[in-house]
């Protein structure tokens, strides 16, 4: 069964908590995004251990593997996005289709150890990204090309809320 498109504009993470993971934009250090990707690749290990990890528990919702998936490339995407902000000024970010690229690249036949390797890697890259910053960093900007503006700092709480919300989103679907 197809997937049904996900079309919300999530940016409201930053100004009020995640009512179904729990999510809060403002409750940690920017400076702790570093370890809170690690902390999520660890979690994605975990999951993509399970045997059952290319099952979907729900036919309309992704499987740990396609979530997982979806988290790699999210961590590849705002490395490439947080190099643009570090060196232009106030880049718009190229549009990409989540879903599209899920079908395109085939999520759901990936093989599960390699995710593990391939997220491990994009998220100690992306991770090592934010611990670099310096003091004067967190203040550039960038936006999309719907009109949403960043600070670096405004963009890592948002970015992290990802890879955490779909840890949720697979613990839940599993019951």
């Amino acid at each position: 069964m197809a997937i049904e498109p996900d079309t919300k504009d999530w940016t409201w993470v930053l100004d009020r908590p995640c009512p179904e993971c729990g999510f809060e934009a403002a409750a940690f250090e920017r400076t702790d995004v570093g370890a809170m990707i690690r902390a999520s690749v660890r979690e994605w290990e975990r999951l993509l251990s399970d045997p059952g990890a290319r099952d979907r528990s729900v036919p309309d919702r992704w499987s740990a593997l396609e979530y997982a998936c979806h988290v790699r490339d999210v961590f590849r995407l705002y490395d490439d996005r947080l190099v643009l902000m570090l060196t232009d000024d106030d880049p718009e970010f190229a549009n990409w289709d989540q879903d599209a690229t899920a079908v395109a690249d085939r999520y759901g036949e990936q093989a599960p150890v390699v995710v593990a390797a391939e997220l491990a890697a994009a998220g100690e890259a992306l991770a090592a990204s934010f611990d670099a910053l310096g003091k004067d960093q967190w203040t550039r900007t960038g936006r999309r090309s719907d009109g949403a503006s960043f600070t670096v700092e405004s963009f890592a709480r948002y970015f992290v809320h990802d890879p955490i919300h779909h840890v949720h989103d697979v613990e839940t679907a599993a019951g």
